[in-house]
């Protein structure tokens, strides 16, 4: 029953508010979603307790759903560490966002219809997290596609959300088509779609080869590959991560929803949830591992150049979340799962303080028009800054002290290191690099958001600055728990995720970690010792042991404090943020300004392409060959026949006559004939 509450509460709130809202009145709307998120919320963690810590793992049958010839899929729930996971991180996140939104859409005239879309979102994501095989993971991945595009564009007189929405809808149909064909493939080998049976005979169907698109390829390989594209679009990884920046044009509590606890969350989720397949496809696992490094850093150097205070974060979420993909490649799944737990405290946290600082100082997201709040906003300040300590994981080498982004952040870094230090392994390295590299991107354009929007003068609009304040409480307290987790998540949660507890705690879903499968240890054998090799890496302190260089271990540390140092002497030395925000130019600053002019390259090519041939179709083939052809063909005839007819009703009783005469002849001239014959 504890599970069926947590699944189900989210959905009956969004049906009430959704389809009584106007009956019922905004407030009591709020009240019944808000109520029962919490509710969910708080039985979650009870779950996560219970099987985190007590090492329950369930699968609860539902209702039978789908049983067509050899095709099966009962609506269940499969209850383990993974799924405990992310049931907090989720709720807890959708929980604290639910209550912010009482105080930002205090205003707002559909309050009703946004409560009801934020707890739909909750529900599909749920859906996907607690499936039991891939064809329920498949509904509620389309769920939670369906709600982000009503949810980005919730302010639908706003033209530029409205486009927003789309580009995120259709983006994501391309990656889903993958995951479709990956399910579809997955059916065909192994005859189910259930998790338990086909990761039980990944090992069975290692050398199994498919013919796709003229060539052949091993079965695991195809199907690792076709269920990563769909993780490229929900997660938005480089290719298909266009839709992540527009995605700001949704309200700020969508934004942290979307960025800290669902959609992005659910391509990381699905590459670990088949890390089996993924251990049995080395070179997927290598691509992934690439991609997910590239993806750092690209979405980092972007972020170091935009003025949108969403903006900013919304491509260090993009940024974080190739770290986590690149510790999935290596192996290293239980890391890439601790960084997606941390992650989403404090970039929940970075993005509901952008919304306190937008909603301060009136709708304004120019961090250019920012500067000098920090004296009227402090608690949004102090908060904002802890969640940059986190997301830059600020902490102390070979110790236990440190922001939660400490740990997590460097056991990624960590892992790629050993990996690519223990043989061949250019993906490690390359990720090991890049991954460094992005940190003190990272720290750079964290600060640089701090400085510009809190420090030296302010340089927007006076007026709006009268009138500037502090987040009503009901907005403070979310950020307020949000910070908790931001500080301590990390260090509270390391031993169970990654050290000496790793292995009761995943009970042997994570491969490699605590038993596991056997491929996984022969395939990503490095990246798993890494993992353990991280265990030790903060607890020197207390003795432990561990084989990293001491300049692997303070690397992170230095480049973070680089970033921060760099930032401090661009924007705040001698009024700097006014001298940067003159001196804006330059081809690199309009290259990284521009996203790498990646939409103007689909633009002219697969935009402009598809409009073109879309145009063809319409105007030649529809317009001019089926319609011309047919019913306007038709019709056009028939107008013509009529207008000739027509001109026999003159109104003349002789012309009537004479054709009257000219047909008596002509049928008699027929009846002669005929009899003649």
């Amino acid at each position: 029953m504890l599970y069926k509450i947590i699944l189900f509460a989210p959905l009956i709130g969004a049906l009430i508010a959704g389809l009584f809202g106007r009956r019922i009145g905004d407030k009591l709307a709020q009240s019944v979603t808000t109520g029962l998120l919490v509710l969910s919320a708080v039985l979650s963690w009870v779950a996560f307790v219970k099987v985190g810590y007590g090492h329950e793992h369930y699968e609860i049958n539902l209702f039978r759903w789908i049983d067509v010839g050899g095709f099966q899929a009962n609506w269940a729930l499969k209850i383990d560490t993974l799924t405990a996971v992310m049931l907090v991180v989720v709720n807890s996140v959708s929980a604290l966002v639910h209550i912010y939104s009482w105080g930002y859409m205090k205003d707002d005239p559909g309050k009703a219809r946004f409560f009801s879309y934020l707890s739909y979102f909750t529900f599909a994501m749920l859906v996907l997290v607690t499936s039991n095989n891939f064809i329920q993971l498949f509904f509620g991945w389309e769920g939670v596609g369906v709600a982000s595009y009503l949810l980005i564009g919730f302010w639908y007189k706003k033209p530029s959300a409205n486009a927003a929405a789309i580009k995120a809808f259709v983006t994501n149909r391309v990656g889903d088509v993958g995951l479709a064909l990956g399910i579809f493939t997955i059916f065909l080998v192994f005859d189910s779609v259930n998790f338990d049976t086909v990761f039980a005979h990944v090992h069975d169907k290692q050398d199994m080869v498919l013919p796709f698109l003229g060539m052949d390829f091993s079965a695991m390989e195809l199907i690792a590959g076709l269920l990563f594209i769909g993780a490229m679009g929900k997660s938005a990884q480089f290719v298909l991560h266009v839709w992540l920046p527009d995605a700001m044009e949704g309200p700020t509590p969508v934004s942290a929803l979307i960025h800290a606890a669902t959609m992005v969350t659910a391509g990381v989720f699905l590459v670990c949830r088949a890390a089996p397949i993924y251990d049995a496809a080395p070179h997927v696992a290598g691509f992934v591992t690439v991609l997910g490094a590239f993806t750092a850093f690209f979405a980092a150097t972007i972020g170091l150049v935009q003025n949108d205070i969403k903006r900013v974060i919304a491509y260090s979420t993009c940024s974080q979340l190739g770290y986590m993909f690149f510790a999935a490649g290596l192996g290293a799944y239980n890391a890439a799962m601790f960084h997606l737990f941390t992650h989403a405290f404090f970039k929940a946290l970075l993005f509901l303080c952008a919304g306190s600082v937008i909603h301060a100082l009136h709708h304004e997201q120019d961090m250019r028009k920012m500067g000098g709040t920090f004296k009227l906003i402090p608690i949004t300040y102090i908060l904002m800054i802890i969640g940059t300590l986190a997301l830059t994981g600020v902490g102390i080498p070979g110790t236990s002290i440190g922001f939660a982004g400490f740990f997590s952040k460097d056991a990624i870094i960590e892992a790629a290191y050993a990996a690519g230090a223990a043989g061949n392994n250019a993906p490690a390295v390359f990720a090991f690099w890049a991954g460094l590299i992005a940190a003190g991107m990272t720290s750079f354009y964290s600060w640089r958001l701090i400085f510009m929007t809190f420090h030296g003068r302010y340089r927007g609009n006076l007026e709006t600055l009268k009138h500037a304040h502090e987040s009503p409480m009901v907005m403070l307290v979310p950020l307020i728990l949000l910070s908790v987790g931001a500080v301590l998540a990390g260090g509270i949660m390391f031993a169970k995720f990654m050290g000496v507890d790793a292995g009761a705690f995943w009970n042997g879903i994570m491969p490699g970690v605590g038993g596991g499968h056997e491929v996984a240890e022969v395939t990503h054998g490095v990246a798993v010792e890494s993992a353990h090799g991280v265990e030790t890496s903060h607890e020197a302190a207390s003795g432990g042991h561990h084989d990293f260089p001491t300049w692997v271990l303070w690397a992170p540390f230095a480049v973070t404090l680089g970033g921060f140092i760099l930032a401090w002497l661009m924007y705040m030395w001698r009024d700097g943020v006014q001298k940067r925000v003159n001196a804006e130019g330059g081809m690199i600053y309009k290259f990284l300004l521009n996203k790498w002019y990646i939409d103007e390259l689909y633009e002219a090519t697969i935009v402009r392409g598809t409009r073109r041939l879309g145009d063809l179709f319409w105007k030649i083939g529809d317009v001019k060959i089926i319609d011309g052809l047919g019913p306007n063909g038709f019709a056009a005839m028939a107008m013509a026949g009529g207008r000739k007819l027509s001109k026999f009703q003159s109104g003349y009783l002789f012309q009537y006559a004479l054709v009257m005469l000219i047909g008596v002849v002509a049928l008699l001239g027929y009846i002669s004939m005929n009899v003649g014959g």
